[in-house]
């Protein structure tokens, strides 16, 4: 038998490589120390609470108390009463029945999709929605049927259309892309015209929009309404970890039941959920860094347009601004980062529209002189080419 060289076994992969060097995909991982003279763009830190006192004095006690891990899966010996209370307090704070904790974001949005859906199950899915989302629709094996952005008549028309028994339509609350935000009172409007449910990925909603920051479900008056589930994040606005899906009692209990994610995934650690709710309790007291947050994003927003530059108009706490190619973006975001200040870059195939992009975060604590810095640096470093995208 010809003996073959192990190695080449993966081959394959510097092919991919190059491919993607040329192309100006590349991806570097970049350790951040733990103090860094950069002003951080880029994060999704919203309401500058990672790194509050209180809400690390919040973490720090809960590892104290309860240790480094949640020991196990929650079903086991996972569940603490401390993630029992916050998702008590994260189901008041935003009107809903029940709430169910999860270790991310992103196996929230798997185990709701995949417990929810299934054959038999058409899911109606947003174009722009986020990767999270769309490998819950994959793995959930049902029937999905891609809507265009933010067109609820496209949603209509796939509904009309449906033979299946049960349908979902699954959307982002705000989009993280450009920072846009769904319709979804007429999308709720149309998914009860022909008997389906709805699921939001509010994960840059919450702590953003809504009154004190209750989230864009909140805002479009469906809170509570009991034929919409809503998937959130404690790492954005919370400065934490983890996830979380709040809805009807009847859908979390199914979840715990049949969620994969939950059932097979350890806990959410200690620390995390202790953080997490460190910094709900700062939110509902200090209803004010919602509308701060949304009035930076603003303001950078007018000045950058202001400077010539293709900015989106932020519905919440993301600014996006165009660049005319996925290189150029690249070397724009390591120009402003030289400069002092870090920010978001986004290519293909991560953006939906193909479209290369600086991407901003707002945050609360912000102060004036950082976003003069911020804009200062941006558009000092734009190429030439940024100004006519």
């Amino acid at each position: 038998m010809t003996s073959v060289n192990p190695a080449a076994a993966f081959d394959w992969l510097d092919v991919r490589a190059s491919a993607r060097a040329r192309a100006g995909l590349t991806r570097r991982l970049r350790s951040r120390p733990v103090v860094d003279p950069v002003l951080d763009l880029a994060g999704n830190d919203y309401l500058g609470l990672a790194r509050d006192p209180r809400v690390c004095e919040a973490a720090a006690e809960a590892a104290r108390r309860w240790g480094a891990g949640a020991t196990a899966s929650r079903l086991v010996t996972g569940t603490t009463t401390l993630h029992t209370e916050l998702e008590r307090e994260l189901a008041d704070f935003c009107g809903a029945e029940a709430a169910l904790v999860f270790s991310s974001g992103y196996t929230a949005n798997l185990g709701v999709l995949a417990a929810l859906a299934g054959p038999g199950t058409l899911i109606v899915s947003e174009e722009y929605n986020h990767a999270s989302l769309i490998d819950g629709c994959r793995l959930s094996r049902g029937h999905t049927q891609v809507a265009a952005h933010a067109d609820p008549d496209a949603v209509r028309d796939a509904l009309a259309g449906r033979t299946l028994r049960r349908a979902l339509v699954v959307t982002d609350g705000v989009f993280s892309v450009d920072g846009d935000l769904a319709p979804l009172g007429e999308l709720a409007a149309v998914a009860r015209e022909h008997g389906a449910a709805v699921v939001v990925d509010d994960a840059h909603g919450l702590g953003v929009l809504g009154q004190g920051g209750r989230g864009s479900v909140w805002a479009a008056g469906l809170a509570g309404a009991p034929d919409v589930v809503t998937c959130v994040t404690l790492s954005k606005s919370l400065g934490a970890q983890g996830g979380a899906v709040l809805g009807p009692r009847r859908v979390i209990d199914h979840l715990v039941d049949t969620a994969r994610t939950f059932i097979f995934d350890t806990g959410l650690a200690p620390a995390a959920a202790g953080g997490a709710l460190g910094a709900l309790h700062l939110l509902r007291d200090q209803p004010e860094l919602a509308e701060r947050v949304c009035a930076v994003a603003r303001e950078l927003a007018c000045r950058l347009g202001t400077a010539g530059l293709a900015v989106s108009e932020p519905a919440a706490a993301v600014v996006s601004v165009r660049a005319p190619s996925p290189q150029a973006a690249v070397e724009w975001a390591a120009a402003c980062r030289d400069h002092g200040v870090a920010v978001g870059c986004f290519r293909p195939p991560s953006v939906p529209d193909r479209v290369s992009r600086l991407r901003l975060t707002a945050r609360a604590d912000l102060t004036v002189a950082d976003i003069d810095h911020a804009v200062d640096v941006i558009v000092r470093t734009a190429p030439p080419e940024a100004h006519a995208v």
